[in-house]
């Protein structure tokens, strides 16, 4: 992780006040992150291993296209393992790449057998600085809490929506999306913001839901 480009500005008295104070959304997104993501750490061990499990035996639901390069995401906390599902999609030819922080924002990093990983912040790992860049045309999006319509909350530092909105800009069209997590991660509805992207497709151990079916 790259120091920032520049020290953060200090608010003092009743600037810094409302600077901090959070908004009604924000309230209320963190209320959908702590439910979803208290159901997710009541899950099981073995419940846990098995749900993995079946993410990729899912992987041709996925429908990639033929040697689309594919982000992954090495889980962190107690996140549902897309480790299996990766590799199915690198048997099937698809390059893979994960995410490294680099100037408070997401870069892809290329991903093999022989990768060298480095530990990064928030528990994770990453390709090392000197790996290939890639852009990815598909993206395995981790979550803590989801609704049916492909809204998604992260863990609030908007790193994903940042990255999936500069790809878009950058292509002319967004990556396919595909949030993955536990089917108790769904809630009924996520707050939203301007800046926040929705999810194409999720995928869970319950089963695979194509938003743009649905929608």
């Amino acid at each position: 992780m790259t120091a920032p480009d520049r020290f953060p500005i200090v608010h003092s008295g009743a600037a810094a006040a409302r600077a901090e104070e959070p908004t009604t959304v924000t309230l209320a997104k963190a209320a959908c992150r702590k439910l979803a993501l208290g159901r997710r750490g009541q899950l099981p061990p073995l419940a846990r291993i098995e749900a993995g499990l079946c993410l990729a035996e899912a992987v041709d639901a996925l429908d990639f296209p033929a040697g689309s390069v594919v982000s992954g995401f090495w889980p962190i906390r107690d996140e549902i393992d897309p480790r299996p599902l990766m590799d199915a999609l690198r048997v099937r030819g698809h390059p893979l790449c994960l995410p490294a922080i680099v100037g408070g924002d997401l870069v892809f990093r290329r991903l093999t057998r022989e990768s060298e990983l480095v530990r990064a912040g928030f528990g994770t790992v990453e390709p090392p600085a000197d790996a290939e860049e890639l852009v990815p045309d598909c993206m395995l999006v981790p979550l803590a809490a989801f609704d049916g319509r492909g809204a998604r909350i992260g863990y609030g530092r908007g790193y994903y929506d940042r990255a999936i909105a500069a790809i878009g800009t950058r292509r002319g069209a967004p990556p396919m999306t595909v949030g993955i997590a536990f089917s108790v991660q769904q809630v009924d509805e996520v707050p939203e913001e301007a800046h926040d992207r929705r999810l194409q497709r999720v995928l869970t151990e319950a089963g695979f839901i194509d938003i743009t079916e649905n929608g």
